[in-house]
């Protein structure tokens, strides 16, 4: 009996599949270590606190950085995700390739419905590649988590050493930019029903 093995997908062959329209319009798609992921409805919360968070960030951070919004990020060969937030370096070239993880100073999701995933199998991508600062803004239980200094696993993976929880009415420095401060009271919106 022979083994069953998926296909893995490396980044040329997944744009290749999206040139040639094998992806659904309305609908969003990452690849995520070779693995095609339809990517998870936004719900009327997470909208409402993306929409909130990219304000505050394109007013504090004022052309010091590129402020990316539901973009792709190269990680390697076979990982595109398209995390809801990317603070990147400033580039010349803004027809540049997407950021790669030397250009990444923060990541942000914005997790409610997608809250595991984003704990594990993106945390765990993130550390991999070397994304020094990982950010989730955790609308299950209305608080920020900040991910920072990846390392690997003694028994292989990859994680975070420090881990830190910060509630919905405090502020955090944004990594990279220690004069500059977000109000997490902004970002949260007053009343959490969804």
């Amino acid at each position: 009996m022979t083994a069953v093995t998926a296909k893995r997908f490396s980044i040329a062959e997944y744009h290749r599949l999206a040139e040639l329209g094998f992806f659904e319009s309305d609908n969003r798609f990452e690849l995520i270590r070779g693995e095609i992921i339809k990517m998870a409805a936004k719900g009327r919360l997470h909208s409402i606190c993306n929409t909130l968070l990219v304000e505050e960030l394109i007013i504090l951070l004022a052309r010091r950085a590129r402020l990316r919004v539901q973009e792709p990020i190269i990680l390697c060969d076979e990982s595109e995700p398209e995390p809801d937030l990317v603070i990147a370096r400033r580039s010349d070239n803004s027809l540049s390739p997407h950021p790669q993880s030397a250009d990444i100073l923060l990541v942000i999701e914005v997790s409610n419905s997608t809250l595991k995933y984003d704990r594990e199998t993106k945390l765990s991508l993130y550390a991999e590649s070397g994304i020094c600062d990982y950010w989730i803004f955790n609308l299950v239980d209305i608080q920020l988590e900040m991910h920072s200094e990846p390392y690997q696993k003694q028994r292989g993976g990859f994680d975070y050493r420090v881990k830190r929880v910060v509630l919905p009415n405090e502020f955090v420095v944004i990594p990279g930019f220690p004069d500059l401060s977000l109000d997490l009271s902004a970002v949260f919106p007053a009343q959490i029903d969804e």
